[in-house]
């Protein structure tokens, strides 16, 4: 995986400027830059030549909505071309304002209906173990308004009981959801058996061993905590 975090990251801003036309989502870009970031620079097994690879790490963006900091992981990580991002949401463009894996195979899904992404994941590694990849992580992002979906307390459920160390939601949380749970965040996965970790959602190397501590037996959800949204 590249290293070269300092040259690759600091041009993340310039890459996500060349994006306009969906100024109402910029918030959403800009609270999940460094989760992406640290995720496909130094956690995830997909690199542009393994990203068709049965056995590879899987990334479900569950939170579609405003994908431009995405985008900009992708052309930075040579997935797709930078000449692509300017053009974005064009007729003849494959980034939509919303991933379109039809469209954009890199995408391991179509999102940007919330609440699908954890369900997802989890028939992710399903087929995974049915096929014999054991050691393939399953990575799902969602926004913290997102758990307001009754799709994801069902899903939580599921993954806690079954048992699935393959699985890791990380959870974005820039304060906007709506009803919240009693205790926080990280309290909504405890109880149905998930291993938590809160962190600084802007700190790399907190990230980084948060994703990679081992957590036997257990799924994993990480709270990475941004400014408040607005």
């Amino acid at each position: 995986m590249t290293t070269d975090t300092k040259t690759g990251y600091e041009d993340l801003p310039r890459l996500i400027s060349l994006m306009t036309g969906d100024e109402k989502h910029q918030a959403a870009a800009e609270s999940t830059v460094d989760v992406l970031w640290v995720l496909y620079d130094r956690v995830l097994d997909i690199t542009p030549e393994n990203v068709r690879a049965p056995g590879r790490d899987r990334f479900l963006l569950s939170k579609g909505h405003g994908p431009m900091a995405y985008y900009a992981v992708l052309a930075k990580k040579g997935f797709i071309h930078e000449e692509e991002l300017a053009d974005w949401t064009s007729a003849e463009s494959r980034l939509g304002h919303h991933p379109d894996r039809a469209r954009l195979p890199v995408a391991e899904i179509s999102s940007g209906s919330l609440g699908h992404g954890l369900p997802l994941a989890i028939g992710t590694v399903f087929g995974l173990r049915a096929k014999g990849f054991r050691e393939a992580k399953v990575v799902t992002l969602i926004g913290d308004a997102e758990l307001d979906e009754g799709s994801n307390q069902e899903a939580i459920a599921v993954a806690g009981r079954i048992g699935m160390p393959q699985l890791t939601a990380v959870v974005v949380d820039n304060s906007s959801a709506t009803h919240g749970w009693p205790g926080g965040i990280a309290r909504r996965f405890e109880v149905e058996g998930w291993t938590t970790r809160t962190v600084d959602g802007r700190d790399h190397d907190a990230l980084h061993e948060a994703f990679t501590t081992p957590h036997p037996d257990r799924p994993l959800a990480v709270v990475a905590t941004v400014e408040r949204k607005g």
